[in-house]
């Protein structure tokens, strides 16, 4: 989908809902919204709509930011300790390795 070809109202009604869906859990959703509109929130020329459409891709640009800060701090937290976790360690891995760590 090409941006570029959506009327400024379009555009603000698309961010919106990429905005909001990443509160569904979503991350990438706040990744893509704040990639994809940036050129729309920051170089272009002035457009009624720029002012909220920043102020989504900065949001989402922030969301995404802290889930992965989130999701890399968790996954380093769960490969030092799984071993000393013993069966909860296990019961949280998808496959679970043979030996010791």
């Amino acid at each position: 989908m090409d941006i570029e070809r959506l009327k400024n109202d379009a555009k603000l009604v698309l961010c919106r809902k990429y905005y909001y869906g990443g509160f569904a859990f979503l991350p990438f959703l706040w990744t893509i919204n704040a990639f994809w509109f940036f050129k729309e929130a920051f170089y272009k020329p002035q457009f009624e709509e720029q002012p909220q459409i920043r102020q989504y891709v900065i949001r989402s640009g922030i969301g995404a930011l802290l889930w992965m800060v989130i999701f890399i701090s968790w996954t380093c937290v769960f490969q030092i300790n799984r071993a000393s976790w013993a069966e909860l360690g296990d019961q949280l891995s998808f496959v679970i390795p043979r030996g010791i760590p």
